[in-house]
């Protein structure tokens, strides 16, 4: 088995770096469980937005003190592992638990974005209906037709061709 010390970044090997870690050690499967429960939270709060800003902040507080967490995980590795995988610039914990948590991060953000985008259509939508039934109502016959365009032309994708 290599030694995780003797891998620098710049002549990284993704594979070589996954023969390094003993996959059955107790605190990598912890690690890889609190990904997995992070990833499924993630999944199952995506329509409660304001407990995904608390997790998206909590999760990136955690990468921001992972730099503290990789020197004293270091100093007591021996307290929790077989082998010394922290090494001073910090390659394993930041392949193993910061790009995880800002891949989760980055699913809140997309999720965010496309929530924002659907919640822009059916406003802008209901904004072109109730400017067609006021119109209706007054008995405005010209303005009927420039609102039922735009009705179509966002009720479908065409309107994403950049007219």
């Amino acid at each position: 088995m290599l030694d995780f010390q003797q891998i620098q970044f710049s002549d990284l090997n993704i594979s070589a770096l996954l023969q390094t870690i003993d996959w059955y050690d107790p605190w990598i499967i912890i690690l890889i469980l609190f990904h997995l429960s992070i990833t499924v939270t993630t999944f199952m709060t995506r329509y409660h937005n304001n407990f995904q800003v608390i997790l998206f902040l909590f999760l990136l507080l955690l990468v921001y003190c992972s730099e503290n967490i990789n020197k004293v995980a270091s100093e007591n590795w021996k307290l929790f592992s077989k082998q010394q995988y922290f090494d001073t610039n910090g390659l394993f914990i930041s392949l193993t638990f910061c790009i995880p948590i800002l891949l989760n991060c980055m699913l809140m953000v997309a999720n965010w974005l496309y929530m924002s985008r659907e919640l822009m259509m059916q406003l802008k939508i209901a904004q072109l209906k109730s400017q067609y039934y006021n119109s209706q109502r007054n008995g405005t016959l010209s303005g009927q037709k420039n609102i039922c365009k735009d009705l179509s032309k966002h009720s479908s994708p065409s309107h994403l061709k950049g007219d």
